[in-house]
């Protein structure tokens, strides 16, 4: 029988701890990525990106205010700055940055610059959260498309801005539409959201 060098076999040994023997593949982790964007009440722009291909984990919380550790009666008062808002945690060998940013202008009025459809205030006002520059390239970029497009016979005003601290709001927020889909169905129709979404879209998402 012929002999395997210690040192051919070392490495053998190696190269096989790292692969996932049930699909031949790295088993090492994807790195992960974290976007912010608001967008008007946050129970309703959560759905959209929990059905995308590629995201991992959604939370919706605040952001854009300094005031550590808010709730939602603080954040409502308007006084904070935070904003209502959403983290998505990503995969970005699955899915981009700017095919979530794809997804979030189909949740919102990009030309709504008090709010976003009946929720009007500070809280609830639109904004693009950028991590790094590379982030806030591409976020111009997609909203410059978005004007181009001649979709919006208004400006499309929609902030982009640096990312804050980001805080996850209380446990009867998330997941609001499996929680309760009744209210929360009526909550959306009602709030003129989900006919805009068509007419914008000419498509229910």
């Amino acid at each position: 029988m012929k002999r395997i060098p210690a040192l051919a076999l070392l490495f053998a040994i190696a190269v096989a701890s790292l692969i996932d023997p049930a699909h031949g593949q790295d088993s090492s982790p994807s790195p992960t990525r974290t976007a912010i964007f608001a967008g008007g009440c946050f129970w309703c722009i959560q759905p959209a990106f929990d059905k995308a291909k590629g995201v991992i984990k959604t939370v919706v919380g605040y952001s854009g205010g300094t005031e550590p550790n808010p709730t939602y009666e603080l954040v409502s008062s308007e006084k904070t700055g935070y904003r209502e808002s959403i983290e998505i945690t990503y995969d970005p060998t699955k899915i981009s940055f700017d095919r979530l940013l794809d997804i979030y202008w189909r949740q919102i009025d990009p030309t709504q610059a008090d709010g976003q459809f009946t929720d009007i205030g500070p809280s609830y006002r639109a904004a693009i959260f950028y991590g790094n520059d590379e982030e806030k390239k591409i976020a111009e970029a997609s909203k410059a498309k978005l004007a181009r497009s001649g979709k919006f016979d208004k400006p499309i005003v929609t902030e982009i801005l640096p990312a804050m601290k980001f805080y996850p709001a209380e446990a009867y927020h998330q997941k609001y539409y499996q929680q309760n889909p009744a209210h929360f169905e009526a909550f959306e129709k009602g709030s003129g959201r989900v006919s805009f979404q068509e007419q914008s879209w000419d498509k229910k998402r």
